[in-house]
């Protein structure tokens, strides 16, 4: 049985590097809103960072995301229509990173500007306004106007993900995020709604190991009259001391410091999928998927094979105050990748 982890919760803004670009110890933490600013120094053709969004909505999925791995920019985005299957996706690669712009903080502007994909997350007032365009989106022209809203006093998870002291990872994940907005292929248009679709967020800033494996899961909808969304995380966290797992409930951020097994046939992605704490109750779920997206990348230096699964979860969660919420059908996704980069 693994051990529960002692997590130091961050309740002052911290910086993530030291003067030097070595990972500052007081910033391995956690925490239940953005007080991190990722001022990494140095680290030349290793940093990565990417703000990567994704409205799983009641219908239909929309991503975007702006990545630079300083070496090169990547705009990516993709949808697909649950009903349908209708599914596109599309990847622009911008040399040493041009024209991309990533803050080093979590609640702010990115952009990403090429011909053929500009991609625009703007910070507003009470949330953030994704603007979308790309001329050929195989074939047909792709344009959103997405916005994504914050709830007054909303917990996230942000947490720092220790390796050594040039190898650290600093993610941000938000759960439950109403979206409301519409994109559109070419004459067909998809509406989001703010009462029943959500966004999540994962802003990651670090310098990571040449090879990486990892899972991820994420979900936010309604489990009967309350709003919940789950970050849960396995592999790249291991022996760091630190996890990326949570729950959120009605606004209020759990963390979790223990581990979550996934199982799942990597023969067969398409097969259920199960998710448990290593100690307690606080996650026991099973993801059914309907769909599987399988994003390749092999561009010299940079090798990367994700599948990521796009279905439904349903179980229980227990919250750190011991409640325990039903699940079923909660739509979301989860995945394997595999990275080298």
């Amino acid at each position: 049985m693994s051990n529960f982890y002692v997590e130091k919760e961050a309740l002052q803004p911290l910086e993530l590097c030291d003067f030097d670009g070595k990972l500052n110890k007081e910033s391995i933490v956690w925490s239940r809103k953005p007080l991190i600013t990722s001022n990494i120094r140095g680290h030349y053709l290793r940093k990565k960072k990417w703000n990567y969004w994704c409205i799983i909505g009641e219908n239909y999925l929309f991503s975007a995301t702006i990545t630079n791995l300083d070496y090169a920019a990547l705009g990516f985005v993709y949808y697909l229509d649950y009903n349908t299957k209708d599914f596109y996706e599309k990847t622009v690669i911008a040399p040493f990173g041009k024209d991309c712009i990533l803050s080093d903080k979590v609640m702010e502007s990115a952009s990403f500007k090429h011909r053929d994909l500009s991609m625009y997350f703007l910070k507003e007032e009470d949330g953030t306004r994704l603007i979308v365009n790309c001329p050929n989106f195989g074939g047909k022209k792709l344009k959103a106007d997405i916005k994504i809203h914050y709830p007054l006093g909303h917990e996230t998870l942000s947490v720092v993900i220790p390796w050594s002291s040039r190898k650290f990872q600093h993610t941000s994940k938000h759960n439950c995020l109403r979206a409301g907005g519409q994109f559109s292929v070419g004459d067909k248009t998809y509406i989001f709604h703010s009462s029943k679709d959500f966004a999540c967020l994962d802003f990651g800033r670090g310098d990571w190991p040449r090879k990486v494996r990892w899972n991820w899961a994420t979900a936010s909808g309604y489990a009967k009259d309350k709003l919940v969304g789950f970050n849960l995380g396995a592999k790249w966290t291991d022996g760091t001391g630190m996890t990326e797992n949570a729950m959120v409930v009605d606004g209020k951020l759990y963390k979790i410091s223990e581990d979550v097994k996934f199982q799942y046939d990597t023969d067969d992605f398409m097969r259920p999928w199960k998710l448990n704490t290593v100690n307690t109750d606080a996650i026991d779920l099973t993801f059914v998927p309907f769909y599987e997206r399988v994003a390749k990348s092999n561009i010299g230096v940079v090798k990367s094979k994700v599948h990521q699964m796009i279905g439904n979860y349903s179980g229980t969660i227990t919250t750190g105050s011991g409640e325990k919420i039903t699940i079923e059908n909660l739509k979301g996704c989860i995945e394997d990748h595999y990275g080298k980069w």
